[in-house]
């Protein structure tokens, strides 16, 4: 994949951003007042988490990359915006004064996480009907649209936004959250993992039983394609002329938060340089093959993936 080519390619992420706060340590007692282990924080760290994960993955293989977000009006919301801008994302976030921005803060000590506190919030229902405006104006300089679903309400009007993608006849890309898929009817792809597609059409004893079950899903919600990442056992593809499997890249699993981001982000990135779906879900693979390998919520370079 030639850099210019990607840097041309231009994709909007919309969705539930948050922040991923790290605290590293040593663990080297047990509290005298709980069976814990004390944590001595030496260092901290904070990172783009969710959606503006995703937008992160999108940048870092060098394609244009907008993030747009609800976020709280406060320290985090405002860290948030300033890592965008770091990353080399365009940032266009509606402040919410009334909201607490979502934030993770995972304890870690000797490249073990010990505990993940969330802080989480909604945004309010008219400041989101404020953005779908923006959203709008944003699809005419898109090539590919993401929709980061983390279920935290940032995407509310999901059915509106794909009804406005898909008269432009955009690529439309949803990492999918609860039981409940109906909202993303008409979507090009959907990206769920072995559990979360459990969750959704139950489990299956046999490959026959997943293959009935996710093209049934697929053409239920007129899905161009249905793609599930399966950890160990790599990615398939499910379409309209059957399924196509990719083997999962071999390597030392070291964390797997984040992983689905960078695969859905690198999988946008790719189609919307109008590269084919067999090919970009090969290179999406293999962007999440590099990504296990790192510690947290990371993402992969251009190097990295096309060395």
């Amino acid at each position: 994949m030639d850099k210019a080519q990607l840097k041309k390619a231009r994709v909007l992420v919309a969705g539930d951003a948050m922040l991923d706060r790290y605290w590293f340590g040593d663990a080297e007692r047990i509290s005298p007042e709980a069976p814990v282990p004390v944590v001595r924080v030496t260092r901290t760290e904070e990172r783009l988490g969710g959606a503006a994960n995703v937008a992160r993955n999108i940048a870092s293989v060098g394609a244009s990359s907008t993030l747009l977000s609800v976020l709280g009006s406060d320290e985090a919301g405002r860290t948030i915006e300033k890592l965008l801008i770091e990353e080399g994302i365009t940032p266009r976030i509606e402040f919410d004064p009334a909201l607490n921005t979502t934030v993770k803060l995972r304890v870690v000590a000797r490249q073990q996480q010990l505990v993940r506190c969330d802080f989480e919030a909604f945004p309010a229902e008219e400041v989101l009907k404020r953005h779908l405006g923006l959203f709008n104006e944003l699809l005419s300089e898109t090539n590919a649209l993401v929709l980061s679903d983390y279920g935290k309400g940032g995407l509310s009007h999901i059915a509106d936004m794909i009804e406005s993608a898909r008269a432009k006849n955009l690529p439309i890309l949803v990492d999918p959250k609860g039981d409940d898929y109906s909202r993303y009817r008409g979507a090009t792809v959907i990206t769920p993992n072995r559990a979360e597609l459990r969750q959704v059409v139950g489990s299956w004893s046999s490959e026959a039983a997943l293959i009935e079950r996710a093209q049934n899903l697929r053409r239920e919600l007129n899905l161009s394609y249905l793609l599930l990442t399966r950890s160990e056992e790599g990615m398939t593809l499910f379409g309209p002329e059957g399924e196509f499997n990719v083997p999962a890249q071999a390597r030392e699993v070291f964390d797997v938060s984040g992983a689905g981001d960078t695969v859905i982000a690198i999988l946008a990135a790719m189609l919307a340089t109008g590269m084919p779906i067999e090919d970009a879900v090969r290179i999406a693979n293999r962007a999440g093959g590099i990504v296990v390998g790192k510690l947290g919520t990371a993402a992969v370079s251009y190097e990295e993936l096309f060395a």
